[in-house]
């Protein structure tokens, strides 16, 4: 009798585990622990989510982490693989500096700040933890609300001016 393997269908998302963490509420009878567990889902192309969820082993808060990183997504605009201009961001006590960087560079950060801009898409940029925070969890909002902020580039002046002849 031969055992076949199950296969799961590759997800389209990348996942990080950023933390996991035992922690424990106490009881009548002593003390329960649980998992807490911070996932990054993204896609390469510019679409990223964070998920933060407690269950009994790790495995399914990892689970539950994915699938509430899966509600958080939200789209970052790139610009040929870095952003377009420095980016400061204060969340609580973590605060972080994104800068752009030259073609060839690499992602110079560290800890919550690289695995985003890893699973994010973003190939070439700097970034600097400043705070004083050592929170994964509130150094990676910080970093997400960074993106966010993001100006877009204008289009080059040719593309409006060529819509606007197509306009008359």
């Amino acid at each position: 009798m031969e055992r076949k393997k199950m296969e799961r269908p590759k997800s389209e998302y990348e996942q990080k585990i950023l933390d996991i963490r035992r922690v424990a509420r106490t009881v009548s009878g002593g003390r329960r622990f649980s998992f807490r567990v911070t996932v990054v889902l993204g896609d390469r192309k510019g679409k990223v989510g964070i998920g933060t969820a407690k269950g009994q082993d790790v495995s399914a808060s990892v689970e539950k982490a994915v699938q509430q990183a899966r509600k958080n997504m939200v789209k970052i605009h790139m610009h040929n693989g870095t952003i377009p201009h420095t980016i400061e961001k204060k969340v609580k006590s973590a605060k972080i500096t994104l800068r752009p960087a030259k073609e060839g560079t690499g992602i110079i950060a560290g800890g919550a700040v690289r695995a985003i801009c890893d699973v994010v898409g973003l190939k070439n940029i700097t970034g600097k933890i400043t705070g004083k925070s050592t929170n994964k969890i509130n150094i990676a909002i910080a970093t997400v609300e960074a993106l966010m902020e993001m100006k877009q580039r204008p289009q080059k002046q040719q593309s409006a001016e060529i819509s606007e002849s197509a306009a008359q």
